[in-house]
């Protein structure tokens, strides 16, 4: 796969935080996380994954290992040894699988309102591959405006919505989605967690109604010495619907766990 589109906020020769965004969305899911770049003194980095808003699409279903692989090279671009990589959802997932596959380019990780995968049952699996259909039968705007608002906690501000429907309209096309929906069904990292030496952060929204806190306090179990933090009053799309609290759980995070450094190594 060719390097897929990324922008980079913040100062040239600070470290990165590496973001990798969710199932139905872009790099711009990350704008709220700008503010970390000052704090922590990194660049914050966020990709469009292959397959999806400027990104070219895989020449073939690349699965799970496909995308990991796709972040590992994207690393290798970008000037320095090691990363701190954060992500979100499906994003969570495949952070989780480049830590695995590349566990020398990480120097900590987040995982954001994710799973260990939705292969854990044939039920889940079969749940995860049908998603994409209603992309098809709905078509994007329809299916955009109805997915967005179970994004987020109870009351959620309608900017925030409108943001995360607009994005999902402007990234998602198929195959690529369907792709991404298999590569979900086909995971399970639960007897691979132990594996993770990186320092690790997992961070769940109160009120996540798409990936229940109780699978990311999983991931939290299975990772020795992870961390875990639960944002108040936020749902699926913590980092955006709460950016102010989920910030600040990161930055003191990177603060205390991956120290900064600056050119080749974080």
């Amino acid at each position: 796969m060719t390097t897929p589109f990324h922008w980079i906020h913040g100062e040239s020769e600070a470290s990165i935080l590496l973001c990798l965004h969710g199932i139905g969305s872009c790099a711009d899911a990350f704008i709220p996380q700008h503010p970390v770049a000052a704090f922590v003194g990194r660049r914050v980095v966020a990709w469009d994954a292959p397959g999806y808003r400027n990104s070219t699409d895989p020449s073939e279903e690349p699965g799970l290992d496909g995308w990991a692989d796709a972040a590992a090279e994207l690393i290798s671009t970008l000037g320095v040894d090691r990363v701190d990589l954060l992500g979100v959802s499906w994003g969570g997932v495949t952070a989780t699988r480049v830590a695995l596959r590349h566990p020398e380019l990480i120097a900590s990780l987040t995982i954001a309102d994710a799973s260990v995968g939705s292969g854990t049952t044939p039920e889940r699996a079969e749940a995860m591959r049908a998603r994409a259909s209603a992309v098809v039968d709905l078509g994007i705007d329809e299916f955009s405006r109805s997915r967005a608002p179970a994004l987020f906690g109870p009351d959620p501000d309608a900017a925030v919505v409108d943001m995360a429907a607009q994005l999902m309209r402007d990234s998602v096309r198929m195959p690529p989605y369907q792709w991404a929906c298999n590569s979900m069904a086909d995971t399970d990292h639960r007897e691979d967690l132990s594996r993770i030496d990186a320092p690790t952060l997992v961070i769940y929204g109160e009120n996540d109604g798409v990936t229940p806190p109780s699978l990311s306090k999983q991931l939290a179990a299975g990772i020795s010495g992870a961390e875990l933090v639960e944002i108040a009053d936020a749902g699926h799309l913590a980092n955006q619907e709460r950016p102010h609290d989920f910030n600040r759980a990161l930055v003191d995070f990177l603060t205390r766990r991956s120290p900064l450094s600056t050119g080749g190594s974080t």
